[in-house]
């Protein structure tokens, strides 16, 4: 049994207990762009040949769920999905988009004006399809157990001094809204995604409702110490093995599985580290996303800014959905 005693020893100790782990087993990664740039272009590549596939196939799930969703449009749902993901990885504008559906427009019988472009992202039925993009590349991946790592990042709000004057105050000093991915260690798939247009928390909670949408069990999670508290147990089975890092104000004192954590970190700390930092993943994951999509979110409706959120989300499923 840990006394607190022992417990706020080790945590004086733990600073340089992971300063000396990462000295020891950290490996510097320095990006070989040359070699990132042709499997990007390959990734690329495969997610383009397999995205109306699953575009279809997410489709025709909603159409199974939903006995009529109206009057058949005169551009297909699959479409209007498609556009929106081509206008994001492309980083253009809605009015450059609608320039190149026009340019295009012979090959692709597909048009749309900037404004249309613009309100596919408030358009319930694509953000159920992109919705359902998630479950099918989930599925085609065969996850249903997952050892996972969560992390969550801000995207920078665009915000012109045209901005509506009818917008709530608290609105217009927002400058950034949050995402929250759950990562398939083993595939890089994101197994749980979602957003928080107030914070990080409610983007956590939006992508572990998703996650459990999709039935998936977690063996295990790794959480940064942000989500280093006791209330953190109830997120997850117990069964689910939990790495986090201690608060400098934590206590051992708890439930018995608050209680085998502290246990597991202290009488085996470099396999703990080791297991905890594959977090490293999730950094790198939401790294890969802003170069390949953007930082930014051009859109100011909360509704349009999730269904941008998610596109993004949905990118970084796809450029890892064909890789081995």
């Amino acid at each position: 049994m840990i006394t607190n005693n022992q417990f706020d020893k080790f945590k004086k100790d733990f600073d340089s207990l992971v300063e000396h782990y990462r000295e020891k087993y950290s490996v510097e990664r320095e990006i070989n762009w040359s070699t990132y740039e042709r499997e990007y272009s390959e990734r690329l590549k495969a997610a383009v040949n397999e995205m109306r596939s699953i575009a279809e196939e997410a489709n025709y799930l909603l159409l199974l769920n939903l006995k009529c969703i109206g009057k058949p449009t005169e551009t297909p749902y699959v479409d209007k999905v498609l556009m929106l993901l081509l206008k994001d990885i492309f980083k253009v504008s809605n009015r450059k988009m609608a320039n190149f559906l026009s340019v295009f427009s012979p090959f692709t019988k597909v048009s749309a004006s900037y404004k249309t472009v613009e309100r596919l992202y408030s358009d319930p039925i694509i953000s159920m399809i992109v919705h359902n993009m998630f479950v099918v590349i989930i599925d085609r991946k065969g996850i249903k157990h997952a050892n996972i790592t969560g992390d969550g990042t801000g995207y920078s709000l665009t915000v012109t001094k045209h901005y509506s004057t009818n917008v709530r105050k608290e609105d217009k000093e927002r400058t950034f809204v949050y995402s929250f991915a759950f990562m398939d260690l083993d595939t890089h798939i994101y197994v749980g995604y979602g957003t928080g247009l107030r914070s990080e928390k409610e983007a956590f909670n939006n992508a572990k409702t998703m996650m459990q949408g999709f039935g998936i069990e977690v063996d295990s999670v790794r959480l940064d110490r942000y989500y280093s508290h006791q209330s953190i147990l109830a997120e997850f089975e117990k069964n689910t093995k939990i790495y986090i890092l201690p608060k400098s104000n934590t206590t051992i004192n708890g439930s018995k599985k608050w209680h085998e954590i502290w246990k597991s970190m202290m009488y085996d700390t470099t396999s703990y580290l080791g297991e905890y930092y594959k977090r490293e993943n999730s950094e790198s994951g939401f790294s890969g996303d802003k170069r390949s999509n953007d930082w930014k979110i051009w859109q100011r409706r909360d509704d349009r800014i999730s269904t941008s959120l998610m596109c993004k989300g949905l990118w970084h499923n796809l450029l890892w959905y064909g890789r081995d």
